[in-house]
């Protein structure tokens, strides 16, 4: 057993640990059954609307449904060119990805970048899922002409359309929507959208955390000879940033604060995942900061965990921003994200 463990390790397991009853807890209450404090605010992807009136004229906070997965916030974006985008990020991450195993085998996938970073497994599955969801989205909206979904489509496309008259018109329609079809529309969104939703958020954090230690503490203070700057390394730390603003500038999800815990599970459930690789017998580890045999390791766990909430907050400043200004820069073109 390579993993020995001293007395202070113990504050380690403590952050970790706290970490992911924390975010259980998080996810529980605001995604699975908990009791919602705020009637009017209905943020969950997992449990369906109730058939009360007070929900007509409320718009969901953090709730997707399948329109939105496959529509760009920019009226004159054809749903096709957003396929088109997502499928070129999708091949380019795929291809980083592969190159980077042939250089350094399929151990690099013991890195945390090779899971939530440039050419990283997460990342890659979140392009590819979201170009899934784009090519139904678009088989939709041509084999259904008759469709609500071409009607909507076709008038969020449309430059010359006044923004509040929209706006009215959309909640009309959603008040004369019954009980059936927005159940039904709930389900189409359920599995897709809810994976997507959390690829699209744990990622977004993820790529920040990832480059900021890269650049900002590895490369000038840590380097290895895995974390040396090459072409490859930078491609690595540049294309996941640039496919997550591309990613985020066109697209019409939303970015609630609280599934900021998907991010810290999937951070803690790479920690624990290394310790087990090391009680196993591994010897080295892939990132000094995470050693547990330093008695400095608990104040490196302690920036680690505390690091996570100006990462995430980076994208859902990011959106608001967008959100914010966008439309007073570009108020025929573009439409806030829901």
């Amino acid at each position: 057993m390579a993993l020995v463990v001293y007395w202070y390790d113990s504050v380690c397991f403590a952050i970790v640990g706290i970490a992911i009853v924390g975010a259980i807890w998080v996810i529980w209450r605001r995604e699975g059954a908990g009791k919602r404090e705020d009637p009017t605010l209905y943020e969950s992807l997992l449990v369906t609307w109730p058939d009360t009136d007070e929900f007509e004229s409320a718009r969901p906070a953090g709730y997707v449904n399948c329109n939105h997965l496959w529509t760009s916030c920019w009226r004159g974006l054809n749903p096709f060119w957003l396929l088109g985008i997502r499928f070129l990020c999708c091949i380019s991450l795929i291809g980083f990805l592969t190159w980077d195993v042939i250089n350094w085998t399929p151990s690099i996938f013991i890195y945390y970048t090779e899971l939530s970073g440039p050419l990283p497994c997460a990342l890659c599955i979140l392009q590819y899922v979201a170009t899934v969801v784009s090519a139904h989205g678009c088989w939709t909206f041509l084999n259904k002409p008759s469709s609500n979904v071409r009607r909507d489509v076709e008038e969020s496309m449309s430059t010359t359309s006044n923004t509040t008259y929209y706006s009215t018109e959309y909640k009309h329609n959603v008040k004369l929507q019954s009980h059936y079809d927005r159940e039904k529309n709930q389900q189409k969104a359920g599995c897709c959208g809810y994976l997507m939703q959390i690829l699209y958020q744990m990622c977004g954090g993820a790529v920040f955390l990832t480059d900021l230690v890269f650049w900002c503490v590895i490369l000038p203070f840590l380097p290895t000879a895995h974390y040396t700057l090459t072409v490859l390394m930078g491609c690595m730390h540049s294309v996941n940033m640039v496919c997550l603003l591309i990613e985020a500038s066109i697209n019409n999800l939303s970015f609630p604060w609280f599934r900021m815990a998907y991010f810290v599970l999937w951070s803690s459930t790479y920690v624990v995942y290394q310790w087990i690789v090391h009680a196993c017998g591994a010897q080295e580890w892939p990132y000094p900061f995470l050693e547990l045999s330093t008695a400095w390791a608990p104040s490196w766990y302690f920036a680690l965990a505390v690091v996570h909430l100006p990462c995430y907050g980076a994208c859902v400043l990011l959106i608001q921003m967008k959100n914010k200004y966008f439309p007073k820069w570009f108020p025929r073109s573009f439409v806030a994200s829901y």
